[in-house]
């Protein structure tokens, strides 16, 4: 007789991390790392305070354009807004159904 398991639940809802939900934790952390590299980057070829704001300010953007996508929802949606109308050819329509009706 085959074993039976409990199968646990919770891991049908999206993963949530300091109010970043999915895959949006993974883009809080790509913001936080290309930040460091990059004040890095300017402040070993300027100066440590430029470095500094640069590292900052990248941190900041970056977190709040994440902030700005999570709002739009977890998945890509094209929003659509007005009144659309649909041309419905009857011709076609009609040949289409004699085929399928066998007539």
């Amino acid at each position: 007789m085959a074993k039976q398991f409990n199968i646990y639940k919770g891991l049908q809802k999206p993963l949530i991390y300091k109010g970043f939900q999915g895959k949006f934790i993974g883009w809080g952390i790509a913001s936080l790392v290309l930040s460091l590299i990059a004040g890095g980057v300017v402040g070993s070829l300027t100066s440590m305070a430029l470095g500094g704001l640069v590292c900052i300010g990248g941190l900041v953007g970056g977190l709040f354009f994440t902030a700005q996508q999570q709002k739009k929802g977890l998945h890509f949606k094209t929003r659509h807004r007005g009144v659309f109308q649909f041309r419905t050819d009857f011709k076609k329509l009609r040949n289409g159904t004699k085929k399928e009706n066998g007539v």
